[in-house]
């Protein structure tokens, strides 16, 4: 399946000074998908080195990390010759491997010429649990490599990636000039298009998932895989953390949906546990942040620019990286999804809500909220160049925004995004965008 981060990758490569490239994300984003492509398309040949499985390739890193040893190394077990800049090397599961992550800095140091790259899940967790040596390996704990490598991350795919799955890549086309220009689409168009963000709300943006709707069709198909992601994640948290840690990660994180289910989504410890608080569940929090698989959107007390400067690190609200896993978590009816722009189900506008911080985090915007004392509140505030724009999200067509007026003149902001299931538009410093455009939101 197409990914835009292919763009990205090729930028890596055609730079003359590249480093080695650690590709970050979430398990089951389709890391090692996509650098396979990325290597049938733009090298000679590719050698892919799982390292959670090959052993004999730790135990030969656990002697030396001589680059050059390196590469006859697995030249001689796979039987492919390595060039310079000719083959791309990929070290899947890097995580896995301390010795190998410590192997990038000689590469980038002595040998560049050598193009490497590394998928790592959990990296973070992994560094952060190997910090300290164990005493009972013979291995020295995790060094990242700080300086030494370039990173990408990779996040679920957005709703323009799902459309090209789905071979809608003229309406993705369409809708990108559509909000350009500001200009509604044709109302049977924009019916379609909101059609495809409903099933997109089910089947989500996990390629595995997206895969098997393409193949079958079959909603019940895809939360099958959804749900098999889900238990790999519940797996995930045994395996990574000590066992008191991974009560509370758990608990954090099948809290999610009441979190989002409440007025107010401001994360409140108590709802994982009675009684909990930052210092007992804020640990939980950073694994669930380190493994890609949850979302933070921080809430800012001012609108000045910049907006960094004015986060408050104990207010924030937590979302699903992927809105297809949150609805399969919750087990909301497919029927229910399919027929949302009008339904008073309060939880969907926490749905939409959610779908809107996957898709600006996957464009790199980074999640921030305002409040307006305990009068309302604005979804999402994002920095524009040199302008602070209010963003608010409505999953129908019940379009008031009272929050967003508020801030706009409070800021003195020249504009504002209204996300909801109506047409493109412009009136009175209102963008209106269809819940279906927000992937063009940062991306243009």
């Amino acid at each position: 399946m197409k990914r835009k981060i292919i763009e990205s990758l090729l930028a890596w490569k055609n730079r003359p000074d590249h480093k080695p490239l650690i590709l970050n994300g979430a398990r089951q984003v389709g890391k090692t998908y996509i650098l396979e492509e990325f290597g049938k398309q733009y090298y000679k040949n590719y050698i892919r080195i799982s390292l959670d499985l090959v052993p004999n390739v730790r135990e030969f890193l656990s002697k030396t990390i001589e680059p050059l040893e390196i590469i006859a190394y697995i030249e001689s077990m796979y039987d492919i010759r390595i060039l310079p800049h000719e083959t791309l090397v990929i070290l899947d599961e890097i995580q896995d491997c301390k010795r190998a992550l410590l192997a990038l800095k000689y590469f980038r140091e002595d040998h560049p010429e050598y193009d490497i790259a590394a998928a790592g899940s959990l990296l973070g967790i992994a560094i952060n649990k190997g910090e300290k040596k164990d005493e009972n390996s013979e291995e020295e704990p995790f060094s990242y490599p700080v300086g030494k490598v370039d990173e990408l991350s990779l996040y679920p795919m957005d709703f323009e990636e799902f459309l090209w799955a789905m071979d809608y890549h003229i309406l993705a086309e369409t809708i990108k000039e559509h909000y350009q220009n500001d200009t509604p689409m044709s109302e049977s168009v924009h019916a379609m298009a909101l059609d495809l963000y409903q099933k997109y709300l089910i089947v989500g943006g996990m390629p595995e998932s997206v895969s098997k709707y393409v193949e079958t069709h079959s909603y019940l198909e895809s939360r099958m895989v959804q749900q098999s992601i889900l238990t790999g994640y519940n797996t995930d948290m045994g395996k990574y953390a000590k066992p008191s840690t991974t009560v509370k990660i758990r608990a954090c994180y099948d809290s999610i949906p009441a979190q989002l289910a409440k007025e107010n989504r401001k994360f409140q410890y108590k709802l994982a546990q009675k009684g909990g608080t930052a210092a007992v569940f804020g640990e939980a929090i950073e694994w669930l942040l380190q493994a890609g698989i949850t979302l933070r959107c921080k809430l800012i007390s001012h609108g000045f620019i910049p907006i960094s400067t004015q986060e408050d690190d104990s207010d924030f609200k937590i979302y699903m990286h992927d809105v297809g896993l949150l609805n399969t978590k919750t087990d909301i009816p497919v029927q229910m999804l399919l027929s949302s722009i009008e339904s008073d189900n309060t939880f969907l506008g926490s749905v939409a809500e959610n779908y809107v911080g996957q898709a600006l985090t996957a464009n790199g915007v980074a999640l921030r909220y305002w409040k307006n004392g305990n009068t309302g509140e604005v979804d999402f505030v994002i920095q524009n160049g040199m302008e602070v724009v209010p963003v608010e999200v409505k999953k129908g067509r019940k379009v008031k925004a009272i929050s967003m007026n508020d801030f706009k003149k409070k800021y003195d902001c020249s504009v504002g995004y209204r996300i909801s299931s109506k047409n493109f538009g412009y009136a009175n410093g209102i963008k209106s965008i269809p819940l279906y455009a927000v992937f063009c939101i940062g991306n243009m």
